[in-house]
This record gives C-alpha cells, sequence and structure tokens, in this order.
C-alpha cells in the first residue's frame, strides 16, 4: 500500500483567502544543488521548521510592518524570546544594565542563569538612577520594558537609547504590556524589541510564542543562537497569532478605553490605596507616556494597592466571581494576578518591597467586557472587604 505514504500530497485550490498552516516539519528537494543554495541564502526556501516555516516569515511580516523593524525572528515563549536575544550579545565577562522592575522570569534569568555563564547584571531605576554612572568598558545590553510589569512604570525610551548608543550598548525593549498599537521603541532609538506573543498578540489565552523585531544583521545574530537552542514556535501557535493580529488594534484599544474607566473607579473609592496606571494624571509617568504613547491610549494593564496585604487581597480575589485569579495576562476577559505569589513568587519579600512589589499589589488586566459590568463586580467585592 504505497499510496497511503505518497498520495495525496499536492494542493487542489487556488489563492485560499486565509494563509495555510504548514505543519511539516522539514521540505523536500529534487536535488542537492537546490539544498545548499537554501543553506547558503543564494536561493529563498525552507528546509527544517527549526530553521524556519512559511508561517513564521509570515508572521515576520506582519510584527516588523508594525513594530518599524527591518526583520523578526518567533520562538516558541516570551521568555525563550528573551533569553535568546541575550545569549546572542554577551559573552562571559561582558555586563549587562537592567531596570530594577521588570517581569519575575526575565529577573531570575538575569539574576541566577546569567551568573552561571560569568556575565554581570547591574539593576537600577531607570527613572530615578543615573543610568550613566554604571556603564563599563564591558557593556553590552540595556535592558527594560516600555510599561513595566508589575507597577507600570514608564520609561524615557529615547533618552536611555541615546546614553546607551553613547557607550556602544544595545538597547532592549520588552514591549509586552505597550504593544506597538501603543508605542513603537525602535523608532525611539530603541535597538530590539521583545514581545511575549502570549499576551496581546494572542489576546485569547490559547498560544504561547515569543517574538523578536530588530534590524537584518542582528536577527541573524539571535536566528543563528536560536536555531542552535532550539525553542521553535508550533507552525499552528504561528497561524492563530496571525489570526490575533488581524483584530489586535481593535482590541487593546478596548483594553485601553476599559482601563481608565476602571483605574479612575479605583482612584474614588476609598479602599484602594493607590492605582498604578500611565493613563491617570495622577500618575507620575503620565507625561511621560503621553510623550512616547501614540493614539492617547495607555494599554490594559494596571495594578492596585490595598490595605491589609496579603489577607486582604485573598479575600477580594475569593469574593470576585466573574474575575478570575490567573498567572498571566492580556485576554479577552478581565482577570487579577497577585504578584507577589505569580511572577514575582521567586524574589524575596525584601527586594520586592524595596522596588514597591508589596503584599497589598494586586495587578489586574482589563479585558474586552462591559466595562460597568467589571466596576459591579469589584464594588460588591470590595464592599465584603
Amino acid at each position: 500500500m504505497t499510496e497511503l505514504t505518497h498520495m495525496g500530497k499536492k494542493s487542489h485550490i487556488n489563492n485560499p483567502k486565509v494563509l495555510p498552516i504548514y505543519l511539516s516539519s522539514v521540505f523536500s528537494f529534487d536535488d542537492i544543488e537546490t539544498l545548499d543554495k537554501i543553506y547558503n541564502g543564494e536561493e529563498k526556501g525552507y528546509i527544517y521548521s527549526r530553521i524556519n516555516n512559511p508561517i513564521y516569515d509570515s508572521l515576520s511580516e506582519i510584527m516588523v510592518s508594525i513594530e518599524g523593524g527591518e526583520a523578526c525572528r518567533v520562538y516558541s515563549t516570551g521568555m525563550a524570546a528573551i533569553t535568546t536575544t541575550i545569549l546572542s550579545h554577551v559573552k562571559q565577562g561582558d555586563h549587562i544594565i537592567a531596570d530594577s522592575v521588570l517581569y519575575g522570569g526575565t529577573l531570575q534569568f538575569f539574576k541566577e542563569e546569567l551568573s552561571r555563564f560569568g556575565i554581570e547584571v547591574s539593576f537600577i531605576d531607570f527613572r530615578k538612577d543615573d543610568i550613566e554612572k554604571h556603564f563599563k568598558e564591558n557593556t553590552k545590553i540595556v535592558y527594560t520594558e516600555t510599561i513595566s510589569n508589575p507597577l507600570m512604570e514608564v520609561t524615557d525610551i529615547e533618552r536611555i537609547a541615546k546614553i546607551s548608543h553613547k557607550y556602544n550598548a544595545k538597547l532592549v525593549i520588552d514591549n509586552t504590556f505597550a504593544t506597538p498599537i501603543i508605542c513603537q521603541p525602535l523608532k525611539l532609538g530603541a535597538d530590539i524589541v521583545i514581545h511575549s506573543a502570549t499576551k496581546y498578540t494572542s489576546g485569547h489565552s490559547d498560544v504561547m510564542g515569543g517574538i523578536v523585531v530588530s534590524d537584518s544583521d542582528t536577527i541573524d545574530k539571535i536566528g543563528k543562537i536560536g536555531t542552535i537552542y532550539g525553542a521553535s514556535l508550533s507552525p499552528f501557535d504561528g497561524w492563530l497569532l496571525i489570526r490575533s493580529l488581524r483584530t489586535l488594534e481593535l482590541r487593546v484599544k478596548r483594553h485601553s478605553e476599559n482601563a481608565i474607566k476602571l483605574a479612575r473607579y479605583f482612584e474614588n473609592n476609598k479602599k484602594i490605596k493607590r492605582v498604578y496606571y500611565p493613563g491617570l494624571e495622577s500618575f507620575p509617568y503620565h507625561n511621560m507616556a503621553k510623550k512616547i504613547f501614540s493614539n492617547e491610549i495607555f494599554g490594559g494593564m494596571l495594578s492596585i494597592e490595598i490595605e491589609g496585604g496579603y489577607e486582604t487581597v485573598n479575600k477580594l480575589i475569593q469574593a470576585l466571581k466573574e474575575v478570575k485569579f490567573v498567572p498571566s495576562l492580556a485576554s479577552y476577559d478581565t482577570t487579577v494576578s497577585y504578584p507577589a505569589k505569580t511572577s514575582h513568587r521567586n524574589m524575596n519579600k525584601e527586594d520586592r518591597q524595596r522596588i514597591g512589589i508589596t503584599d497589598g499589589l494586586l495587578r489586574i488586566s482589563v479585558g474586552l467586557e462591559n466595562i460597568d459590568d467589571i466596576i459591579e463586580q469589584f464594588e460588591k467585592a470590595l464592599q465584603k472587604l
């Protein structure tokens, strides 16, 4: 029954409206010369999906366009994108300057993993400290987030980029919370932009992925390391991300519209000690956000601080019926997360509190619902405290 392995391989349709999914792990060739030309970059084509896949190219085409870069690589998770990018730019004896408030997984990688490779990392507050004092001859990377996780602080990317380039270092920006709908760091002087595509790029809590956008030479460098380490994105997940990107602008605007309304509700609620949201005029980084953000929107992420610490936050989480407690963000529905026990659980309490992540901090990912319904849920839950 040779037909079982040889028949049914040809497509019998023309120009499908939706891009097909290329689930093939490998691609075939008619001769050795063609394989050599593709390996050497003399001809376009695909060899093995750990190296590249038509879906990856289509996804990259969209991300390059909306981020304003030249080239892109896609990976299996946001952390894969971060680690591959960093490891492609540093070696033993090199130095990195990193923001003190970052996603917990990034902090853990910088603190625990890079030290094993003999790479030094200095953590500073990019908004308050004099960053120039911390550069060394071996500083290769400066790393921060457009909107910090979970304190929603906004960094002056243009200023940090100029300083970084003065010392021949590359500025890497995690743009996950903002998305290119709100901010395009490459246009502000950043060298590399990273996304956890699991979040807003997907927007449906059903995909994991990571994205890196930069100039062509930098992406080639990152791509070589990525191929060796093998953190490949599933072609099916890549296809789902392409699907999700079709509605990214609509979703981000709705997330933002809902978030500012919820933030203003919290700002006027006496049970809330503090609200962290760049869209609030009272927020310390509001003017900076207005300066570097586009479309007069500020994102779907905010945090609140509640008196009473862990016990009070836990009571609030339990009192919320439809707003679920999840260790992630950026889906279509509103969710809450507790950084002390999720994203930043590997930090000791003293370090967390020193940078402002208290036991009373609750992070909120505002969804696409009717925001009046969400406000009503928080109102009922807060009344039980």
